[in-house]
Formats: C-alpha cells, sequence, structure tokens
C-alpha cells in the first residue's frame, strides 16, 4: 500500500530538475532566434556579459541593449546545445554553439535560482576556436 504512492513522489523529485533543463534548452531556441527581449528576462538583476575580449558586469537593461547589438551586428543561423550542467537544482550551465553569418561563436551561459527562478548570472559569447 506504501509503494502506491512512490512513482508520484519520484516524479515530484525530477520535476525542478526538468523545469530547469527546459530553462537550458529554451536559451537555445532564443540564441537561434535572436530574441535579446526573451533572453533578458531571464536575467538576473546584474549579469556579467563578456562578448570576445570585453567583460563586464551590467544592469538587466544594460545587458539586453548589449546582447541586442551583438545580434545586429552577427545575425544566427543556428544554435546548438553542446554542454549542459544540471544536476544541481539551484546551479545550471550551458553551452552553445552559435553560428551567424560573421562566423561561429560558443556562448556559455551560467544559470542559479534566486526566490525560485532560474536566472542568468553570466553570459559569455567567445568566438568559436578551429580546431
Amino acid at each position: 500500500m506504501r509503494l502506491k504512492h512512490l512513482p508520484l513522489l519520484t516524479l515530484l523529485f525530477l520535476l525542478p530538475r526538468v523545469a530547469n533543463a527546459d530553462v537550458i534548452d529554451k536559451i537555445a531556441d532564443l540564441l537561434k532566434n535572436a530574441n535579446a527581449s526573451e533572453i533578458a528576462a531571464y536575467f538576473g538583476s546584474n549579469v556579467e556579459i563578456s562578448i570576445s575580449d570585453e567583460s563586464n558586469t551590467y544592469s538587466k537593461a544594460q545587458a539586453k541593449m548589449i546582447l541586442d547589438k551583438f545580434f545586429k551586428d552577427n545575425k544566427p543561423h543556428s544554435a546548438k546545445l553542446l554542454h549542459r550542467v544540471s544536476s544541481n537544482p539551484n546551479y545550471n550551465f550551458g553551452v552553445y554553439i552559435l553560428t551567424t553569418e560573421k562566423g561561429r561563436f560558443r556562448v556559455s551561459c551560467t544559470l542559479k535560482e534566486i526566490n525560485k527562478v532560474m536566472q542568468i548570472m553570466e553570459l559569455r559569447i567567445e568566438t568559436e576556436k578551429p580546431n
């Protein structure tokens, strides 16, 4: 009789991990569509942005403008999730390959749970290095 509720308990335990993993997949779609506004919705109040050799901490609004400018200069064709770390429910990390008109970029995104919402704390965009 006690085992009757085990599948439900298991599902409730795994649900936060599935929801957090969806954010990582969602960001891949948003990168592909150059949707800076929707990506900015995931930004924390302050975000560390690194594009090429320039790195700084910005407010949510400033970070959105910087990402908008990047997408205007580099129109995306595709985005592919390369690597994901979502084993910790409070911390996620995703690495993407973003293919644009001007080349390929490696995008890494660090997310942290704040007030039960996953927020982007760091976004790095680097030119993809040839093998």
